[in-house]
């Protein structure tokens, strides 16, 4: 008997619908996959940070007032304006620049583990931070907002949204990448000279690990939206090198050099 194509089709789509529910939730019909068992590639380890552009933003404090690049909104110019490095020595805010909307930019190397199955840890040296990726609607909102906020993650197959991929390439790896959203921040700084972001800030990131000159990497995609003081998201592109061990691991706490005293350049 001779099958109907809607019939057909119907049945494909079925089909297709069940082993994309078996595979959300594991083998066997069982509980989903943890995060670390689903992950798309490996980023455990130690890895440093190549500066390969935005040199004179990241690798020294910029004159306060350097606006370049960023597209503030007059809110956003304003704030700016008013930044003050002894003040926020005298209030203990040193750390503003170093929460999940900048810290991936600041020089410096990442350690990343897994904390749990469900649960990506990376710490920064610069700055001693911790940030907490959580999967599978693990982890707990938090009752107050921080510099780390709270990040959702996700792994991802075929191209990456961000435009993840190895140096010159706009391609995820092969495998997938990860995708991270983080919110419930508190205010901080997009670099080191005041440019702001307000606690409305959502940073969405994407991970992709890749090999390039005979040495594993991976670049970070970041895009940081914020309507209170931006008027289109800021989106930055961020290289890691895979170092072999420790041995370079120092952290330190979190410290903003004086700022630099040429003419600041407008936004």
């Amino acid at each position: 008997m001779k099958v109907p194509l809607a019939v057909a089709a119907a049945v494909l789509l079925f089909g297709s619908a069940q082993l994309h529910a078996q595979g959300a939730q594991g083998r066997g019909g069982g509980p989903p996959q943890t995060g670390q068992a689903a992950a798309r590639m490996d980023l455990t380890g130690y890895w440093v940070s190549l500066v390969t552009e935005d040199w004179l933003w990241r690798m020294i404090t910029p004159p306060k007032g350097d606006l370049a690049s960023i597209p503030l909104n007059a809110a956003g110019t304003q704030a700016a304006g008013m930044w003050d490095l002894a003040k926020d020595n005298a209030s203990g805010d040193q750390c503003k620049a170093y929460g999940a909307a900048a810290v991936m930019r600041i020089p410096g190397r990442l350690h990343i583990t897994w904390q749990d199955a469900n649960t990506l840890k990376i710490e920064t040296d610069a700055g001693k931070q911790t940030r907490l990726l959580y999967f599978n609607g693990t982890g707990t909102q938090p009752a107050a907002r921080s510099l780390q906020g709270f990040s959702v993650a996700s792994w991802e197959t075929g191209g990456v949204g961000g435009g993840g991929g190895g140096f010159g390439s706009f391609a995820a790896g092969t495998g997938g990448g990860l995708k991270a959203v983080t919110t419930q921040l508190s205010p901080g700084y997009l670099r080191k000279n005041g440019v702001p972001y307000s606690q409305n800030a959502v940073v969405t990131e994407y991970f992709d690990r890749h090999t390039d000159f005979g040495s594993e990497w991976f670049t970070v995609t970041t895009i940081v939206e914020d309507p209170q003081y931006l008027v289109q998201p800021f989106i930055t592109s961020t290289h890691f090198k895979k170092e072999p061990d420790a041995a370079k691991w120092s952290p330190m706490g979190c410290h903003t050099d004086p700022p630099r005293t040429d003419k600041p350049l407008v936004n």
